[in-house]
């Protein structure tokens, strides 16, 4: 699983499987998806306004 923050997009990334195709469900909201239909993924645009105390969460990345 990888966790990212990019501050200069504020964009959050959850990554965890290899993604096929994305669909936004929601305005800001995108899940991704692998060849088999299953979530792999969710970003968030716009992330400091949807998320409180963004800056503060501890961001690991990891297996």
């Amino acid at each position: 699983m990888k966790i990212s923050y990019n501050p200069e997009d504020d964009i959050l990334w959850i990554v965890w499987g290899d993604i096929d195709e994305s669909n936004e469900i929601e305005p800001g909201i995108i899940v991704d998806y692998d060849t088999n239909g299953n979530v792999v993924g969710v970003e968030v645009l716009n992330a400091s306004q949807k998320i409180e105390q963004l800056q503060s969460l501890p961001i690991k990345t990891g297996s």
